[in-house]
């Protein structure tokens, strides 16, 4: 499926029936969803597009929120090693919808996130935190690595 990003290079195989694209992060070959096409083009975006090392992006990683145990799809650590950028894929067929938000905001407080990229590969929505007010506040683009607080 077309998504709303650039063109990317990518491994992929069949493998005992299942479709499986290599994930350059995990550094292994994951099952091909339609969720993990649309992460597969956010981690590529990420890194040739706006500059983020390869070695600060962590991938599916498990936290706990309100003694729950929850997964993130793609989160980016700034200089200082603090989490900047938190980003939640969906499937394309999946809409953009305020409960995205909500879930990332959960997300964001747990980790202390800056920015939040939600995407499912068609749309794409971008947010910033404003330190003064603690209020989420739309931008238009992610901004690129270099350009990080």
């Amino acid at each position: 499926m077309n998504l709303n990003f650039k063109t990317y290079n990518f491994n992929t195989k069949i493998e005992e029936g299942n479709a499986l694209i290599f994930d350059i992060i995990r550094k292994r070959y994951v099952r091909l969803t339609p969720e993990e096409w649309v992460r597969q083009h956010v981690i590529h975006f990420l890194i040739e597009e706006k500059g983020y090392p390869k070695g600060l992006i962590a991938v599916e990683k498990a936290l706990t929120y309100n003694g729950l145990m929850k997964r993130f799809d793609v989160c980016v650590a700034g200089r200082g090693g603090e989490m900047m950028v938190l980003v939640e894929c969906k499937s394309p067929n999946v809409k953009i919808t305020q409960e995205t938000i909500k879930q990332a905001g959960m997300y964001q407080r747990t980790l202390g996130i800056r920015y939040i990229f939600l995407s499912n590969g068609l749309v794409h929505v971008y947010m910033n935190l404003n330190r003064e007010s603690g209020m989420f506040e739309f931008i238009r683009d992610l901004p690129h690595y270099a350009d990080l607080p």
